[in-house]
């Protein structure tokens, strides 16, 4: 299924091109990657979760914790290793509730989603404070004609392939995903679930340190829409939310087709509620065209 968001993509893009003189303007297209790396980020780490017949539904809320600890004005040395921390014990928690403890992974994620919007309130009560200087120019900067938004896509979608098609931990992965009985074949089952928790949650949180150089502040409701444009992304790239299968150009093409939707939306002044409702009738069709044995994901 990973043709179907490349096709809508090019089919968006040529529309919107006729639609409005302002979409194929270097600003628009500007921002058109800066709206697409983050969900690109979060995705992405979506995918590693949803490979394993996983979903992690606290992405949105270690997003808007992560701009929040950076927005309390602490030394750079401090606030960026102290979110990253926070990422990776989030993931830590996640992992340990689905494979320890037995918890369905939804309500064991949108359980941490809730604390953690609480905590994200309790520190950032408003939307506010100041970010790292060091931040702000290394997000909104670039290296040599490229970009840093784009240079950071391109290393993130690198980075990943090898690790899902070219590495141990990758085979691992679809093999837990796609039986129960990876276990006798040498996989540590629950050692690579819980691997690809906390690797989802640090990508939350890179995509919160992202955003959070953009926007130069911290807010603790801005990731709210990523849990589920994140599934969505991953979904309509052809990863089965039955666990298993998936690829990372597939979620690319998703990630990309999704930020350009809402980009193109904009322009032509449609209704954030509008928006809402296409996309969650995205995320609907998309999973009633994935086969499913059993009543579930």
């Amino acid at each position: 299924m990973w043709w179907i968001p490349v096709v809508a993509l090019l089919a968006a893009a040529v529309y919107l091109s006729l639609a409005t003189d302002r979409f194929a303007t270097e600003r628009n297209l500007t921002n058109l990657v800066a709206q697409a790396g983050p969900l690109l980020l979060v995705s992405l780490g979506q995918m590693l979760v949803v490979v394993i017949r996983g979903l992690d539904l606290s992405v949105g809320a270690v997003i808007s914790l992560t701009t929040a600890i950076v927005a309390l004005e602490l030394p750079a040395p401090v606030s960026l290793p102290l979110a990253l921390l926070a990422g990776a014990c989030v993931g830590l928690v996640n992992g340990t509730l689905t494979v320890r403890f037995r918890v369905h992974p939804i309500i064991a994620t949108l359980a941490m989603a809730g604390i953690l919007q609480g905590v994200t309130q309790l520190l950032r009560p408003v939307a506010g404070g100041r970010v790292p200087e060091v931040l702000g120019a290394v997000v909104n900067g670039s290296v040599g004609p490229v970009s840093t938004p784009i240079l950071l896509a391109l290393v993130a979608i690198g980075g990943m392939t090898l690790l899902l098609h070219r590495s141990r931990l990758g085979l691992h992965l679809f093999a837990v995903g796609g039986g129960e009985t990876a276990g006798s074949f040498g996989v540590a089952e629950g050692r690579t679930r819980i691997t690809a928790y906390v690797l989802c949650s640090v990508l939350a949180t890179l995509t919160g340190l992202f955003i959070a150089g953009r926007i130069g502040s911290g807010d603790p409701n801005i990731g709210g829409p990523f849990s589920v444009d994140s599934i969505t992304a991953v979904a309509l790239g052809g990863t089965q939310l039955a666990g298993g299968i998936g690829s990372v150009g597939g979620t690319v093409a998703g990630a990309a087709f999704l930020a350009l939707l809402s980009n193109g939306m904009n322009l032509l002044n449609v209704s954030a509620f509008v928006q809402t409702i296409l996309k969650g009738t995205i995320l609907l069709v998309v999973v009633l065209l994935q086969p499913r044995k059993n009543i579930g994901l």
